[in-house]
């Protein structure tokens, strides 16, 4: 099995569903535990099935044996462990009053492993800042556009780093990290497992509409990050940002700048023209990432 891992070093997914086999995907191909043991495979046919004591166990060895202990993050839909990696579930949804309470007989687990890369975003951050100098730094307002899996988040993580830590062409700039599913700094007991630089300030588990408005309160950022914005309040609280002095980097899920403007709740983001740069993010057939990069007229940058 060590020899197949070795050509999985870039798993993204763990699939694991109840009376199902267990699937590692890499971003391009997928593996099966097989039924020999210590073997994957690329035929269903023989793979292991998962059963309710094996999502069981797994449960008891996530949450370190006291799942109630993760009652608040078991409601919002997953669980983030040590490195920064998430992990989703999904099974009997409990709602009380409108509200959900707690997902019980969890039968479906998404392990999401957290991959730093680092310097992925050297090449595109030179087009967003605003000024050459160090004497005025500040970056445009800027959107990242993704359909799910194609690196997204990834990139968005590293330039919060460079923009944190800076270069001898541009100072470090104070960023806060509002991060709703603690996938960007992948906060574990409140300590960011993945790099995400020297002046950076991590608000984890707030919902982003609400933690935007409390860091530029308390932190006095120069740069809000946010990833995956989507709703009426999100839209409203980057009004609030910008207004305030603050500069946006955010993400969204969409395939390209049309898709974004067809949605009611993001609409708003280009009447206004909030964002500065957009930033679209394509795949490649041999699994490269390509980007375009727009200003606020979504006339091409390069």
């Amino acid at each position: 099995m060590g020899a197949v891992f070795k050509t999985l070093e870039n798993i993204e997914e763990i699939r694991i569903r109840v009376c199902q086999p267990i699937i590692i995907l890499d971003g391009q191909n997928e593996y099966f535990f097989s039924m020999c043991p210590g073997h994957l495979t690329k035929d269903s046919q023989n793979a292991y099935n998962v059963t309710v004591s094996d999502i069981s166990d797994m449960l008891v060895f996530i949450s370190r044996y006291s799942l109630f202990a993760f009652e608040e993050e078991v409601r919002n839909g997953f669980i983030t462990i040590e490195g920064g990696h998430r992990v989703g579930l999904s099974g009997q949804a409990v709602f009380n009053e409108g509200w959900m309470q707690t997902i019980r007989n969890i039968s479906y687990l998404n392990i999401r492993v957290c991959h730093q890369k680092k310097e992925c975003a050297r090449r595109l951050i030179p087009y967003l800042y605003r000024y050459p100098n160090q004497e005025m730094s500040g970056i445009y307002n800027t959107l990242l556009i993704s359909p799910p899996g194609k690196g997204k988040t990834t990139l968005l993580r590293d330039l919060i780093r460079m923009l944190s830590d800076g270069s001898r062409e541009h100072a470090g700039l104070k960023v806060s990290v509002v991060d709703e599913r603690s996938e960007l700094a992948g906060c574990y007991r409140g300590v960011p497992q993945n790099d995400i630089g020297m002046r950076t300030d991590v608000l984890d588990g707030c919902p982003k509409s609400n933690g935007m408005m409390l860091v530029i309160r308390s932190m006095s950022p120069q740069v809000v990050a946010v990833d995956e914005l989507g709703s009426k309040e999100d839209v409203q609280a980057v009004a609030y940002a910008i207004h305030c002095g603050c500069s946006i980097l955010g993400s969204v899920h969409a395939q390209d700048l049309d898709e974004v403007k067809s949605k009611p709740a993001l609409r708003e983001l280009f009447e206004q023209e909030y964002f500065e740069r957009y930033l679209v993010i394509g795949q490649k057939r041999t699994g490269e990432r390509c980007y375009q990069l727009y200003d606020e007229e979504q006339q091409p940058v390069c």
